[in-house]
């Protein structure tokens, strides 16, 4: 059995078939694990769902910020002309169980080699461990289940844009989600800069994983996705990006974690 991560999809199915074709994927006994995006912007969301949904035993995600975006248009009954296809499909019950039931971070173990995978769309801020982040998906995942609708109706904005273990309702699941799904730079406190997604470099603007990745143990790695602008290079060893902007005209890659082989198909 084998593990294989892939990162944001967005709708680009056409290039995830011919991936999961050189990879030689088997859903009898090997694992997809999406980083989140699976939608939005590419001209085949429903089938990137469809499929999701038809070997859900052997797929997992985490959630992105577009894939919130469709658990919001789906509960407040909104329609969006990109992904009406799919808030209007037959299945879109099955649809929207199935990524509500996703969480924004996953970890994996591979016995063989004894490393650990945190799996996560945007990546894991220094300010928390990674029990942390697991914790606070954990709780995210919690409220959906018992309050998903005004969630997700109070999830957008960038404030408060630095974490407080003490933050409370709607601010502290917007916080939660915004570190989990959004972030690319953070200051020396720890403070989201969301607004800036370029690579020109500025004081007081470090990228996330630079401040992260000294806190990692031997044989600890993060794995993300939503940052094509970095076309996957962290020049890191424990720190994987794996979007490489395949519905921007580049690639859609996947890595193996029981050897971090890279995968890669160009889009069409």
């Amino acid at each position: 059995m084998a593990h294989y991560v892939i990162g944001d999809v967005q709708g680009c199915y056409d290039e995830l078939s011919l991936l999961c074709k050189k990879i030689r994927f088997n859903p009898n006994k090997d694992r997809l694990i999406f980083a989140g995006d699976l939608i939005n912007r590419g001209p085949k969301s429903k089938e990137v769902l469809d499929f999701c949904l038809k070997y859900k035993h052997s797929i997992k995600s985490v959630l992105g910020n577009h894939d919130f975006y469709l658990l919001y248009l789906i509960e407040h009954k909104k329609k969006n002309k990109p992904l009406n296809n799919i808030l209007n499909a037959k299945n879109i019950n099955k649809i929207h169980k199935w990524l509500k039931n996703c969480p924004l971070v996953l970890r994996i173990k591979i016995k063989q080699t004894k490393e650990t995978f945190w799996i996560t769309h945007a990546g894991i801020p220094f300010i928390w461990s990674l029990d942390k982040a697991r914790e606070l998906s954990d709780e995210i995942k919690v409220v959906m289940k018992k309050d998903s609708y005004n969630v997700l109706e109070n999830m957008w904005g960038d404030k408060p844009i630095l974490w407080k273990d003490d933050l409370k309702g709607y601010k502290r699941y917007r916080t939660i989600i915004n570190y989990l799904t959004r972030m690319r730079y953070l200051d020396k406190r720890g403070a989201l800069k969301l607004r800036k997604k370029d690579l020109k470099q500025e004081n007081n603007h470090i990228p996330w994983f630079k401040q992260t990745h000294p806190n990692l143990k031997d044989k600890e790695n993060i794995i993300f996705g939503h940052w094509a602008a970095l076309e996957g290079k962290t020049k890191l060893d424990n720190i994987i990006g794996l979007d490489t902007g395949c519905v921007w005209g580049n690639k859609l890659t996947a890595i193996r974690l029981e050897d971090k082989k890279l995968f890669q198909i160009k889009n069409k």
